[in-house]
Formats: structure tokens, sequence, C-alpha cells
């Protein structure tokens, strides 16, 4: 039977490496390739540098898709109110999607595939946004998710490396396919600006990492041709504050999926291949294992995104300040390095992994004992590669919740910038409020002489705040509080979180069940 099919673009903005798509033209007569923008996920809340990296990765998709004779159709509204208008109008027969893990997403997927079965519609999905099938990984661990970086190691070295990726389809694979052209599906169906999405652009600064799959493969090659760097690459000796950025910066196009993990990861393995290289955790390969872990974690930890029954996050009393809260938030905290991250983060939609390890610290067990939640909100706006799994499992590790228990360990947000960044050329850029302060006060200005502060154009208190805690004082008094809440923890469940191996699954849910069912692999 030739079916007429959807193609529902979620994550997976991408045509290389997608089994779904594939699946999809399989025995197909005519394509539809569907995004939605679902107000649950584009709200306007939404940072404005990830909004505008999804418009170009749009775009970007939309563009590969009309040089194999087909296009982007692009609709709001909630996919359950959506997909039964387009089943009807389109005479569908066959939905394919990319799987998520996500608990809105397969909520969202549990309603969109039952209304396909009322229509006749089949589905099919297909594992292609992680390295591997994270429910096998589950399996292997007993129905338990590791919660250690080691155990998911030994587990996926069991399992044997992920799946190659496949190659995009060419119009040979579209030969016998039609997507329906007319003008009115032209206006109708088009990617929308960033006004119309009610977001003020003319703030925006440069965009300096464009979205799309086209830019994610060009920035791929680049970095794959340097391969000693790739080679020796070791995440920790990279710098929080160099002025351009010591990493790939690839993670924001395998977030939206413009890049797959498996590309990425066999890439690796053609450059490291007869030679000496890093290895795992601090390895490039190591960086999408943790990806790997926390999505497992995800899958498998109840309440994955928050403290309260979370069966592996310590329960700690956190303050409730929002007077501080939006102070760090708006970079307001009188810390010029705490600052100078929180301003980059808002212009760029872009930090380092030590940067945000930096502000995580001192928003919760460092200096302002706010929630971690609270954080995890700010990321998932601002960051564009904001990812609901790392995002939650990240805030816990550098909170001190899960996964890291070494709470005793504070960053200080003066000495830890300096160690890389002794001028302050990071503060400079990003505070340039600052940047006629010496080298000596600039991670301190409130310490500046009050000739130094008029000297530099800058008077602490007036022009730039005063810091919003006492950073020796108070982390010394949040380790204390920590500890007790370790304590508590300890005799609450009569065992260390550290020892703590793995949390039992539930049997299956319904939706567990209907996901299964549904599967064609």
């Amino acid at each position: 039977m030739a079916h007429v099919c959807i193609h529902w673009f979620r994550k997976g903005l991408r045509l290389h490496d997608n089994a779904a798509l594939m699946a999809a033209l399989k025995d197909c007569k005519e394509l539809y390739p569907v995004f939605i923008l679902d107000p649950y996920l584009h709200h306007t809340q939404v940072g404005i540098n990830r909004q505008r990296f999804l418009i170009g990765a749009l775009k970007d998709l939309d563009c590969s898709l009309r040089k194999l004779n087909s296009r982007l159709f692009v609709l709001r509204g909630k996919p359950e109110d959506v997909f039964p208008k387009l089943f009807n109008m389109w005479n569908v027969t066959k939905l394919t999607y990319e799987y998520d893990t996500e608990p809105y997403s397969l909520r969202r997927d549990e309603k969109v595939a039952s209304l396909a079965k009322e229509h006749g519609v089949d589905v099919i999905y297909k594992i292609s946004h992680t390295l591997y099938n994270i429910e096998r990984i589950i399996e292997e661990n007993n129905g338990k998710p590791p919660l250690t970086y080691k155990r998911l190691q030994a587990i996926v070295q069991n399992l044997g490396p992920p799946k190659k990726p496949i190659p995009a389809p060419t119009l040979e694979n579209m030969r016998d396919v039609k997507t329906p052209h007319s003008e009115k599906y032209e206006d109708k169906y088009r990617i929308p600006t960033l006004e119309e999405l009610q977001l003020d652009s003319k703030f925006l600064g440069e965009e300096l990492f464009p979205g799309g799959e086209q830019e994610a493969l060009r920035r791929l090659d680049e970095h794959m041709k340097r391969t000693g760097w790739v080679c020796s690459f070791e995440k920790p000796q990279t710098s929080p504050n160099s002025l351009s950025p010591s990493t790939t910066v690839l993670s924001p196009y395998v977030t939206f999926g413009c890049l797959s993990a498996r590309t990425f990861w066999w890439r690796l393995t053609e450059v490291y291949r007869g030679r000496k290289h890093s290895d795992p955790p601090v390895s490039l390969h190591g960086q999408l294992l943790w990806r790997e872990f926390f999505y497992t974690c995800s899958v498998g930890i109840p309440n994955f995104n928050k403290m309260n029954q979370n069966p592996v996050c310590t329960q700690v009393d956190w303050d409730t300040n929002q007077r501080n809260l939006a102070a760090w938030r708006e970079a307001r905290t009188g810390f010029p390095f705490i600052d100078a991250i929180m301003t980059q983060l808002r212009q760029e939609g872009w930090i380092h992994h030590l940067a945000r390890h930096a502000v995580a610290c001192f928003l919760t067990r460092g200096d302002l004992w706010i929630s971690w939640e609270e954080g995890q909100k700010v990321f998932e706006d601002l960051l564009l590669d904001g990812d609901w799994a790392l995002n939650a499992g990240n805030w816990q590790w550098l909170s001190a919740s899960a996964f890291f228990h070494q709470f005793f360990r504070v960053y200080s947000p003066i000495a830890f910038g300096k160690k890389t960044d002794k001028n302050g050329d990071y503060i400079k850029k990003y505070l340039p409020l600052l940047k006629k302060f010496p080298p000596q006060y600039i991670y301190e200005p409130w310490k500046a002489p009050r000739s130094v502060q008029q000297a530099a154009g800058c008077i602490v208190g007036k022009d730039y705040p005063h810091p919003i805690v006492q950073h020796e004082q108070i982390s010394k008094k949040n380790i204390q509080r920590m500890k007790e809440a370790y304590a508590k923890r300890s005799s609450d469940n009569n065992e260390s979180p550290i020892k703590k191996q793995g949390v039992k699954r539930k049997t299956p849910s319904v939706i567990d069940m209907l996901q299964k069912k549904i599967r064609k692999e």
C-alpha cells in the first residue's frame, strides 16, 4: 500500500541520520514534513536567542527539503489539537517521528498516538536522539538507572558501539514521493518571523551560533580537521573565560538535533583511529557519554527535574529570596566574574561548562542558598543548548544534591576566574563599565580606593552594585547547612546518598506499554 505520510519534526531537525524520516519514505506516495510550534515548548518566555536558533534551524531544514522537491509545513498549536485536522485534511495513513524521552513529550506522544489509532493512522518512531536506546541501558542495569558514570560506561561497553548513522535521503529516495505544493500552502504553512512570535529582535546581538543542520555539519568538519586538538581534548583543561569558546559549541546543534549524536560519535572514532587520544570522561567521546548518562537518569528517576519526591536528590531547606534571585539572573550580584558570565549567557545564549559551574554553585550551596530548581528555569530559557535532562542533572550535580557529594568544595566567585584570566579581559568584554579598573581590582572593585573608582568612571554602590553577600562568611555557613542536610538524609535513609546505587523502577505505566506497542523496530 502506498501511504500518505506525515513526518513530524520535533528535535531531530536534520536530514542526516534520521531513521524515522527514512521510514516515512518507505512505500510513500505523498510526504508532509511537519513542525508544530507547541505553546508549551515554544512560549514567549523562552529566551530570544533560543527562538532565533530554532527559526534558523527550521529555515535550514526547509531549504534542504526543497532541494528534494519537498518543503516544511509549520503549524502552531497543541499537537493533539493540530493532528486530527491534518489526518482528515490530507487523508494521512502513516505518521513517523523521532522518539523523545522527556516526560512532557511522552505524554504528548501518547495522546497523538491514540488519536492516530482512532484515525486509522500507523505510527512509527525511531530512536536517534541518543546514542543508545535508553530503556535498554536501564534493562541491562536490572531495571535501574546507573547512578555513576563508571557504571554507565560498563553497561555501554557490553552493548558495543552505538549504531552507525544513516545517510540523508537523496532525490533518488524521493523519486516516487510527492509533497503537494500550492500557493495557499506557501503562505499558510511558512516559518514565522521572530516578530510574528511577539519577540522583539532589535536588541539582539550578533548571531554567533546560527541554527541549522548545514551550520552544524560545517562546524563539525572544521573541528574534526584539528586532529591534535580533538585527540588531546580534556574538558576540565579548557577555560571558562576565554574570549572565544575553548570547546566545540556543538551542544546547541546536538540539543536541537541539527547534528546527530551518533554522527558526532563516529566522526570522532575516525579521528581517534590509530592515534593516541584522551579517554572518557574528559574526552569528546566522554562528553557524549555524559549526555547519555543524564538522559538515562532522567528516564529512570521519578520527578527528575524536582527536589521533592526525587529519590536521588538530597532534600535541602533552600531559602526563597526573590531579590537575590533577580540579582543573579540579571547580572547584578556585585561579583564581576559572576555578572560577566550571566551577561554572556543573556547576550549569546551560551557559556562554558566551568562558567556554568561557577554561577550554579554561587546561586545554590556556595553563596545565595537558592534552590537549583530556580537556576534550572533560568538556564532552560536562556541557554541555546538548554536540554531538559542535562539541565536537571547538572543542576543537581552542581548544587551537590545528587551525583556529586563533595559539598565542601566551593567555587570562589573571585579566585576561580583569576586562574585563567588574571587581567580580567573577559569581565572587561561583558561588563564594559568596569573596563578601566586595574587588574588587581577588577574581580573585587569594591576594594579599589575611591580615587581608583573615580578614575575608572565607575563608583561601586552607585554605578555598579556592592557584593550581594560576603563570600568568605556565607560560604562557610552554607557548608554547615549542607552538612546538616546530608546528616538528615543519612538518618532518614540509614545510608549515605553516595552508596545508593540505583532506584528500582516501578512497573511500566500505560504510557510505557503503549510506546512499546507502537514501536516498529
